[in-house]
């Protein structure tokens, strides 16, 4: 089982657009990334989202490259969202997945999957970059993608 956590594209200030959706570089770096997962023949059972505008954009952005059967608005992925209980809830899902969202969520969700505790710094996301774990009795880092390398 895999699962790719992708922080949201760069989105405009909330000064310019309350809303913060995506920015055109945003919009860019995001279809450039997928592009590269989409080179690798990648294939996920499921995206989940936040409700926030600039992750609903990513999300859409992703699942036109990506072949994917379901996609899902989430309300527990915001940025200051438990991580808690994700560990239980990918387990179970048991699919491949992709979960669009904010920091610190994702810094902390992945730092409680890899050791155990959020409170650890493993990865450093960027926006629209992707890191792929996948869980085969303990979780690894499979694959790190920073838009700005690709």
């Amino acid at each position: 089982m895999r699962i790719y956590l992708i922080q949201h594209g760069l989105s405009l200030p909330e000064e310019k657009d309350p809303e913060k959706p995506l920015s055109p570089e945003g919009k860019k770096q995001t279809r450039e990334a997928v592009g590269f997962l989409k080179g690798k023949n990648i294939k996920v059972d499921c995206i989940w989202h936040s409700t926030k505008l600039r992750s609903v954009q990513t999300a859409q952005i992703i699942s036109k490259q990506i072949s994917c059967s379901e996609i899902q608005e989430r309300n527990d992925l915001n940025p200051l969202d438990s991580v808690h209980e994700f560990p239980e809830k990918i387990q179970s899902f048991n699919k491949d997945l992709m979960i669009v969202g904010h920091l610190p969520f994702l810094q902390k969700l992945a730092s409680l999957l890899l050791g155990g505790s959020e409170d650890y710094q493993f990865i450093s996301f960027k926006n629209s970059g992707v890191v792929c774990l996948e869980y085969s009795e303990v979780w690894k880092i499979v694959l790190i993608v920073i838009p700005e390398l690709i």
